[in-house]
């Protein structure tokens, strides 16, 4: 499996790496408070630590759904915070046209998981030369990410990552196979687990999802049990307020707790 470099540090090495922050953007200071926590407790915890949160989120429940501040704020807030902590960051594109902008700020440009087989944005994406973390659609069979990775490979990038946020159960449900970690691992590139996004209740609630943010620590332990490479949380100071995806993200104050048993389980699987 190809080991991706990022800065100092590398993803799928030995060494957990986790990709947290806010849904989408808020405010500057909800991002800069985020980020200096979780920088300080991965640090503490020798965990790789990338900062995410969304200048856009394209795909809500309803028109009237918050969405971010639009990528020209979105992207000058991310900057901000990227160099006053010193970390990297992971962003979503949904249009070609934004691929090349992100990656002016982005170290990781994430593909949405609706929007994963779409070859002019994994193109786009790969052709920045930035990581490109391609998130499995809910409709796809793990196997299936190959071609994706593919088009990505085949465009003269080969810095890619897979993430796993579960699969369409039924109604208003996901469900996650673990499987699919060790699947997507055998196509030849590291893999993350979504632990928050794979507890929505995508359009759970109506006119926006809802979420079990009590099952997030289960299946985050599980998928490190799993051999994942690393972990996606979304972390919010207080998601009963959060703008968006509210129900399914992680507490900040919980967030130190996860993380030193998640480190345990990656060195105890690891170094088995």
């Amino acid at each position: 499996m190809k080991i991706i470099k990022l800065g100092n540090f590398e993803i799928g090495s030995r060494k957990l790496t986790i990709l947290a922050g806010p849904c989408a953007i808020e405010s500057r200071d909800i991002v800069f408070t985020t980020a200096e926590k979780l920088k300080t407790i991965t640090e503490k915890l020798g965990i790789n630590f990338v900062f995410k949160s969304s200048f856009d989120k394209a795909n809500r429940s309803s028109i009237k759904s918050y969405r971010g501040p639009g990528i020209e704020k979105g992207l000058e807030i991310l900057s901000e915070a990227k160099k006053e902590f010193k970390i990297p960051v992971v962003t979503d594109i949904h249009e070609p046209s934004q691929a090349k902008i992100a990656a002016e700020v982005a170290d990781i440009l994430q593909i949405p998981a609706f929007l994963c087989r779409q070859t002019d944005l994994l193109v786009a994406a790969a052709k920045t030369g930035r990581i490109v973390n391609i998130k499995k659609g809910q409709f796809l069979a793990p196997a299936q990410m190959a071609p994706l990775a593919q088009k990505v490979f085949e465009s003269g990038n080969d810095n890619i990552l897979f993430t796993d946020r579960g699969v369409s159960f039924g109604y208003n449900n996901l469900v996650v196979d673990m499987r699919a970690i060790p699947v997507m691992q055998q196509i030849g590139y590291p893999v993350v687990f979504d632990a928050t996004h794979s507890v929505q209740l995508p359009g759970g609630a109506g006119d926006c999802s809802g979420g079990e943010r009590k099952f997030v620590s289960t299946l985050a332990k599980a998928a490190i049990a799993a051999g994942a490479d690393a972990l996606f949380f979304e972390v919010h100071p207080d998601p009963e307020k959060a703008l968006c995806d509210g129900p399914n993200m992680l507490y900040l104050d919980n967030a130190e707790k996860l993380f030193k048993t998640c480190n345990d389980i990656f060195e105890l699987v690891r170094n088995a």
